[in-house]
């Protein structure tokens, strides 16, 4: 199952390679993993995506991972309402007769063109994994040459009644 991991952690150098580096000696693969400079300064936030088989082995993890001296604080936030996105880059072969049959295909998923060449787009798109998948399909049969995708980046919501933006398990498809 995959599992929405939060980590507060001081903004040093080596943090991030014993975080990974303890996943690795566990046995845990990171499907997504994104970090940047936290509100307060010197201080750095990390989303994880990780398969983990039970509860059991979740929690051991997130055990291992407080008793890192760097680490300051890590949350499961799966179960929980969360605001969460990726940014996805996405170059697609185009020749100026296509241009507009693709623009209509975006348009909805309200992604945008940030580069034109004479045989192909760049598009970005920002949204839910799901949303990103979705449009990656409609797109390949013109045929992608690149994709850069930044992983997701999540955190829990503003207290407010019983809203869910978004469940994990329709996040995790």
């Amino acid at each position: 199952m995959k599992r929405i991991i939060s980590l507060t952690v001081q903004d040093r150098s080596g943090v991030l390679n014993r975080v990974t580096g303890l996943l690795q000696r566990r046995q845990f693969n990171i499907t997504s993993i994104s970090v940047g400079a936290a509100e307060t300064e010197g201080v750095s936030k990390m989303t994880l995506v990780v398969d983990v088989e039970d509860d059991q082995r979740l929690e051991q993890v997130t055990k291992q991972l407080n008793k890192q001296i760097d680490v300051l604080k890590v949350s499961d936030i799966t179960d929980k309402a969360i605001v969460a996105r990726e940014l996805a880059l996405i170059k697609v072969a185009s020749s100026p007769q296509l241009r507009s049959e693709i623009n209509g295909i975006i348009d909805p998923f309200r992604a945008l063109i940030i580069d034109v060449s004479k045989d192909s787009l760049a598009i970005q798109i920002t949204g839910r994994p799901d949303k990103i998948d979705a449009l990656i399909d409609l797109l390949r049969p013109y045929g992608i040459k690149e994709i850069a995708r930044t992983g997701l980046t999540a955190f829990l919501r503003g207290h407010q009644p019983q809203t869910t933006e978004l469940s994990a398990s329709y996040l995790l498809k």
